[in-house]
């Protein structure tokens, strides 16, 4: 089913193309290395991401600020482990987090070859609710900067995912309309809901496996967006 009146395609970045869960995973291996802490990396992650997960649920709403986020998040996550440090320790690793996550870029496979299929027949763009000081290093480090037109970061907008702003914002800024315009990422309240409210396309990047609803498009694998793009 091609959806032949496509022009733009905009993408999430974080667990749509850039592998979030495992250079996350590999960044917190680093720092906790660097800082001297004895803690099992996956006993560590089973406990953080759902955490992180609720955490960023809080950023994406307002609820919450970037310095309570990424201090929060480690907070608790040692705090259910069990694991007593001092506030000051945990802002240290917090800003060491984001200091090394860059330096680590995996992409979700197939994500280069669906770049280059695409960037023959489309536009593409970038909209995303990470931080700015680290989005623009992933895109360049991870080498797929090249492929998008415009990138679109919430804090640039001052507001995030599913704000009608900063979809607004992003399609302004690639000279797009929306009925010519597409989304993809894996959030289903940020990316796909967001982007139909303000009458885009939209395709859920569904690599968890979610139920949904059946009438939203969904792809598995990167590559099966082919049959509609």
């Amino acid at each position: 089913m091609k959806l032949k009146h496509i022009t733009h395609v905009f993408f999430d970045l974080d667990h749509t193309l850039w592998d979030f869960d495992k250079n996350s995973a590999l960044t917190f291996e680093k720092i906790f290395e660097l800082n001297q802490l004895s803690i099992h990396l996956q006993d560590f992650i089973t406990v953080y991401e759902p955490i992180n997960l609720k955490y960023w649920q809080l950023y994406r709403n307002e609820q919450i600020d970037k310095t309570n986020l990424r201090f929060g998040r480690l907070n608790d996550a040692f705090n259910a482990l069990g694991i007593e440090l001092e506030p000051e320790r945990i802002h240290k690793l917090a800003h060491d987090y984001i200091t090394y996550l860059a330096t680590f870029n995996h992409l979700f496979e197939d994500t280069i070859s669906i770049l280059q299929y695409l960037k023959e027949n489309y536009n593409l763009h970038i909209i995303t609710n990470g931080f700015k000081e680290v989005q623009h290093q992933k895109l360049e480090n991870s080498g797929i900067l090249s492929y998008f037109q415009t990138v679109t970061n919430s804090e640039m907008v001052g507001v995030k995912k599913p704000n009608p702003k900063i979809f607004e914002h992003a399609l302004h800024s690639a000279q797009a309309k929306t009925q010519n315009s597409i989304m993809i990422g894996d959030n289903l309240e940020a990316d796909v809901y967001g982007a139909l409210h303000v009458g885009l396309d939209a395709i859920f990047f569904n690599y968890r496996n979610e139920n949904i609803q059946q009438e939203i498009k969904e792809v598995k694998n990167l590559s099966a967006l082919k049959k509609y793009l």
